[in-house]
């Protein structure tokens, strides 16, 4: 169940909090773009939004503004950075798909050419 308030134990709601610091490329009332500190290409943005939720799909479900405002932000980040003509949007939900933080976020990916299928 998604929780508004921000979780102590949750990094990133402590990088929300400022108790945590982060390389900030975006902010707003509703969402926080910061630069993921393991990149996997020459852009590597990390949008998530300011309130608590464990993952993209139960945001977007119980407070749909707060998902789009993540999806806005990740397009604003991807023109800032000089990628809009090819970037990736990763959403990880779930320990089976790799997610490690358990806060809904969508990883920007630019600056590099892409295969498919990823891996």
């Amino acid at each position: 169940m998604t929780s508004t308030a921000a979780t102590s134990d949750c990094l990133f709601c402590r990088i929300v909090a400022g108790e945590v610091p982060a390389d900030k490329v975006a902010e707003n009332d509703d969402a926080l773009g910061f630069r993921d500190l393991n990149p996997q290409a020459p852009t590597h943005v990390l949008v998530i939004p300011k309130v608590h939720s464990p993952t993209l799909p139960e945001l977007a479900s119980e407070q749909p503004s707060a998902a789009l405002a993540v999806l806005v932000m990740a397009r604003e980040v991807a023109e800032a950075e000089g990628i809009v003509d090819g970037y990736r949007l990763a959403f990880n939900n779930g320990a089976g798909a790799q997610q490690t933080v358990f806060h809904a976020h969508v990883h920007v990916l630019g600056g590099r050419e892409f295969t498919w299928p990823p891996g």
